[in-house]
C-alpha cells in the first residue's frame, strides 16, 4: 500500500520515464508526419488546451495584476534575450579551444537566441504553485517578441539573416495562446461559482499534456539522423547544456531572492523557468528558414533538440524541491503579509 501511494504521488516522474522509453522503442509514432501528427496535435491542440486550462483556472484579478508587474517582465525578457546570448557567446570563446565540433557550438549560440516556449515554463510554474499568470504573460510576450528579436540576434552573433514569415508565426501564436486564454477566462466568468466549489484537477490536466509534449519531443530527438556526430562530442554537449541550465536557474534564483528584489517566492518560480527555457516550437522553423540550404543544418539543430527535452526533464525533477522551498518561504513571510508592500 505504501508503494502504491508513493507511485500515485510521483505519477508524473514515473510518466516521464515511461514516455521516454516509449519514444526510444518506437519514435516513428510521435515524429512530425507520424500517426500522432504532433505538428497539429501538439503545436495547436495541446498548446491551445494548456492556455484554455490556464484561462479557466486563473482568477481574472491575478491575470490583471500580473500584467502590471513590469519589473518582473523586464527581468525575464532582458535575461533571456540579452544576458543569455551574451553569456553563451563568452562561454563559446572558451569551448572553441576544445575538440567539440564548431557547428555544434554555433548551434548552442542559436539556442541562446531563441525566445521562451509557450508551454513548458507555464506548466512547470503551475506544477510548483508559482506565479502562473506572470509565467503566461512572459511566455506569450517573449514568443511574440522573439519573432522580431531572434532573427536580429542570429544576425548579430552568427551573421545569418533571412526573411522570417512574421505573419504565419504571429497568427499561430495568436490562435494557440491568446484565443484559448481569452475563451478560458470567458468560460470562467460563467462557471466561477461551480469552479470554486469543485476542486477540478487543472494541474493534472496540464501535466498530462506535458507528458504528451515530452513524448513527441523525444520521438523527434531519437529519430533525428546524427550520423556525422561523434559520441564524445554529443555526451560533452549534453553535460554542457545541463550545466548551462542549472547555472542559469541558480543565477536567476539568487537575483530574484536577494533582499530588496521586490519579488515574492511565487514570482521567483516563474522567473526561474521563464528566463532559462527556450522554444523548440519556434526554434526549429526559424533554424530551417535562417539556415535554409545549409549542409550543416542537422548539426546546428542538435543543441536545440537536446536543450528542449533537457529543460523539461530538469524542471520536472526539480518541481518537488522548488515546491517545498516555496511553501516554507511563504510560511516564513506570512506574518509580514498583513503589512502593505
Amino acid at each position: 500500500m505504501g508503494l502504491l501511494a508513493r507511485a500515485r504521488k510521483e505519477w508524473f516522474i514515473i510518466g516521464i520515464v515511461l514516455v521516454i522509453l516509449a519514444a526510444k522503442l518506437e519514435p516513428r509514432f510521435g515524429v512530425r508526419g507520424g500517426p500522432l501528427k504532433p505538428e497539429v496535435t501538439v503545436a495547436y491542440v495541446a498548446v491551445s488546451l494548456i492556455f484554455f486550462n490556464s484561462g479557466l483556472s486563473l482568477k481574472t484579478e491575478e491575470l490583471t495584476s500580473a500584467l502590471l508587474h513590469v519589473r518582473l517582465h523586464l527581468f525575464v525578457q532582458s535575461f533571456t534575450l540579452v544576458f543569455f546570448p551574451l553569456a553563451i557567446w563568452l562561454l563559446l570563446k572558451v569551448l572553441a579551444l576544445t575538440t567539440i565540433d564548431q557547428w555544434l557550438l554555433r548551434g548552442l549560440q542559436t539556442v541562446s537566441c531563441m525566445p521562451p516556449p509557450v508551454s513548458s515554463a507555464v506548466i512547470l510554474t503551475k506544477a510548483v504553485g508559482g506565479n502562473e499568470a506572470a509565467a503566461i504573460f512572459n511566455s506569450a510576450f517573449g514568443s511574440f517578441l522573439g519573432i522580431v528579436v531572434t532573427p536580429l540576434l542570429l544576425l548579430l552573433f552568427l551573421g545569418s539573416s533571412s526573411s522570417v514569415p512574421f505573419s504565419s508565426i504571429f497568427s499561430q501564436l495568436f490562435v494557440t495562446v491568446v484565443v484559448p486564454l481569452v475563451l478560458g477566462q470567458a468560460c470562467r466568468g460563467f462557471l466561477r461559482e461551480r469552479l470554486e466549489r469543485r476542486k477540478l484537477p487543472f494541474g493534472a490536466v496540464s501535466s498530462g499534456v506535458l507528458l504528451m509534449i515530452i513524448y513527441t519531443t523525444f520521438c523527434d530527438t531519437f529519430s533525428h539522423p546524427d550520423a556525422e556526430l561523434e559520441p564524445g562530442s554529443l555526451l560533452l554537449l549534453v553535460l554542457i547544456i545541463f550545466f548551462i541550465q542549472l547555472s542559469f536557474m541558480m543565477l536567476t534564483f539568487a537575483f530574484s531572492t536577494r533582499s530588496g528584489s521586490g519579488f515574492s517566492p511565487a514570482d521567483t518560480v516563474a522567473i526561474m523557468f521563464c528566463s532559462t527555457h527556450k522554444s523548440l516550437t519556434l526554434g526549429v522553423p526559424m533554424l530551417r528558414i535562417v539556415f535554409a540550404g545549409s549542409e550543416q543544418l542537422s548539426l546546428i539543430s542538435v543543441p536545440l533538440l537536446i536543450y528542449h527535452p533537457a529543460q523539461i526533464l530538469l524542471g520536472s525533477v526539480l518541481v518537488p524541491t522548488i515546491r517545498s522551498w516555496m511553501s516554507s518561504r511563504e510560511k516564513m513571510m506570512k506574518p509580514q503579509s498583513l503589512q502593505p508592500i
